[in-house]
């Protein structure tokens, strides 16, 4: 089971443990943190689960789909480590994974 460390716009941290191959939106929602709101349920078509990655994971992401690259460059918030946490799966090699969540628009 891979971890998930998720820090809050509030600067809170937190230690998820989520089953692997879900997308970072749906363990950060099953865990019950508000902050992201995921109005599309995770089908890539708005930016509200828009979340910053730690630098040492970028290279172990997927490539960025043109849909995600789209809908971030409507997001305030976006720089280079921006990522839609519903297109980020889960697994084994991202174990450890750090995300804070973008602030809201």
């Amino acid at each position: 089971m891979p971890q998930l460390i998720v820090t809050t716009r509030e600067g809170e941290t937190r230690t998820l443990e989520p089953a692997t191959g879900l997308s970072v939106m749906e363990a950060i929602r099953d865990a019950g943190l508000d902050e992201l709101l995921a109005l599309c349920g995770g089908v890539c078509s708005c930016a509200t689960c828009h979340v910053h990655v730690d630098p040492a994971f970028a290279d172990k992401l997927p490539s960025m789909s043109e849909d995600e690259n789209d809908l971030l460059d409507g997001a305030s918030d976006r720089n280079e480590r921006s990522r839609l946490s519903c297109q980020i799966r889960l697994s084994d090699e991202l174990a450890g994974l750090r995300v804070t969540i973008a602030q809201a628009d």
